[in-house]
């Protein structure tokens, strides 16, 4: 598929236009050939279309050269319209193209305005959500006749086709970033764990990005038990992977974002119930995200310096895994006490932020985890769950999220939830009393890894992935937080609003 962004459009192929509630039509469209399209608001009404969001109608409009068929998109109130609505109405172009046959289809809906966005900026959003809507992870199945089809060109008619090409090419960046999260999650456990997940990022180097493995017997020299206890169950090696974007100043600290990579998480000793558990191949999502991240960082040049980490594991259960009672020393000195295995997640991070933030001294840290089942009884699919020790951290997050609708929810720290954490035999325990507060106490177990740093946990257990369609992805791994995090970094640490 290729989008193409063009002043005069073309009314010989498949158009698709849009109105509000107002059934005002564009007016590129209606200057066209005042005779011929002038009949199109006309012809709405006669099909009860009320232009409201997420209804639909098609209009044939009786061109000289061959019949137009015009397909219209209902906005709603038009008045409301944001920058995330507008991609995410690009996304529901993008379900309604598929409904249709043809190569070629030219967009027009200059008759759109959000905010303080200019027309080319407009083109370029809706753009966006519609490639990000497009994206399908089909690799292993056998092509159909008959399946859905996205047309070979889309045009977007827009004043400044230059302008838009501009603005769509960092926003495909971004896109991109997006896909490689969804891909890497998507993937079985038996084509991604940690050795081919390290083998999948090495494109990175093409943009830029440098990448550093630590090996077991580099971790182990570390101290970084906590981590490789989790995974010394299984055949796989575990590994820490370390992305570096130096797109800044010398002299600037970077931004890290950590990531938990379970490629895939049995449960350990402590077993999962088998239902749903292939879902467990998605616990290595935050670990997606920071790869997706750093590629999207590169690929538009960003200038900032952004550090990446992701601690790969595999939890399976054989007879030299990680036990029940079992007590590991972590990098930090920290001794921990495991009483469940299928709490691996915290046990990762804790080294990996550890080293993290000892090494490369960050400005802020920003962990991403699927990692407690807790969240979702909380918060559902809608909301990630934000915990942090920084007001103003949480605060710009929140205002990344809500800019790009990848909501999130600040959820408590606590001296109580310390406190229930605390081992009778070792410095602390990997659960807590009485499985109340989960997320909580898990979050609480993380900041004992982070010291002083301005720190934030996501937890996107509920988000990384969905069982329904959603505006901008399908089924499956959504890539929750790549647009979230590379918003906050442009606009905190590059000066770009």
């Amino acid at each position: 598929m290729k989008i193409v962004f063009k002043k005069e459009p073309n009314l010989n192929v498949r158009v698709i236009s849009g109105c509000g509630e107002d059934l005002s039509i564009s007016s590129t469209l209606a200057a066209t050939n005042s005779e011929e399209f002038s009949f199109i608001t006309q012809a709405l009404k006669s099909k009860s279309f009320t232009g409201k969001s997420g209804k639909y109608a098609e209009a044939t409009v009786p061109n000289k050269k061959s019949p137009t068929l015009v397909g219209m998109v209902g906005y709603g109130d038009i008045s409301k319209f944001t920058a995330a609505k507008i991609v995410a109405l690009g996304g529901s172009i993008a379900s309604y193209i598929k409904t249709i046959s043809g190569d070629d289809v030219c967009i027009i809906m200059d008759n759109l305005k959000a905010d303080s966005l200019t027309d080319a900026q407009i083109a370029a959003n809706l753009a966006y959500g519609l490639l990000l809507k497009s994206w399908a992870f089909d690799k292993y199945k056998k092509p159909k006749d008959d399946a859905p089809k996205l047309p070979k060109t889309i045009t977007f008619v827009t004043p400044s086709p230059d302008k838009a090409e501009v603005a769509f090419e960092e926003l495909k960046a971004v896109a991109d970033g997006v896909f490689l999260t969804r891909e890497l999650v998507s993937e079985p456990c038996n084509i991604i764990y940690p050795e081919t997940f390290v083998d999948r990022v090495q494109d990175l180097k093409k943009l830029g990005v440098k990448i550093e493995v630590l090996e077991e017997k580099d971790m182990a020299k570390l101290g970084m038990n906590a981590l490789l206890g989790v995974g010394q169950g299984s055949v796989k090696d575990s590994k820490l992977l370390i992305l570096t974007w130096d797109g800044g100043k010398k002299d600037q600290p970077p931004v890290a974002i950590v990531g938990k990579g379970v490629t895939f998480d049995t449960g350990g000793i402590s077993l999962k119930p088998s239902a749903n558990m292939d879902e467990m191949k998605m616990d290595m999502a935050g670990a997606g995200v920071v790869a997706g991240l750093l590629q999207a960082l590169a690929s538009r040049k960003a200038q900032v310096n952004v550090v990446g980490v992701a601690g790969l594991v595999e939890n399976m259960p054989s007879g030299s895994a990680q036990r029940p009672g079992d007590v590991v020393k972590a990098m930090s000195g920290t001794t921990v006490e495991i009483l469940n295995t299928d709490a691996e997640g915290r046990l990762v991070l804790a080294d990996a932020l550890w080293y993290t933030q000892n090494r490369f001294k960050p400005k802020v840290m920003i962990n991403l985890a699927t990692l407690t089942g807790a969240i979702l009884v909380a918060l559902g699919h809608e909301f990630a769950g934000l915990f942090s020790n920084n007001d103003d951290l949480s605060q710009k997050l929140i205002e990344a999220g809500q800019a790009t609708d990848e909501p999130l929810w600040r959820m408590p720290l606590s001296e109580a939830f310390d406190k229930d954490i605390e081992s009778d035999i070792a410095d602390i325990r990997n659960i807590g009393t009485g499985g109340l507060a989960g997320s909580s106490t898990a979050a609480q177990f993380l900041q004992r890894f982070v010291n002083d740093v301005p720190w934030a946990h996501l937890d996107i257990a509920g988000t990384a992935s969905t069982k329904k369609d959603k505006s901008l992805s399908g089924k499956g791994a959504s890539g929750f937080g790549v647009r979230l995090l590379n918003d906050y970094i442009q606009k905190n640490f590059e000066g770009k609003s």
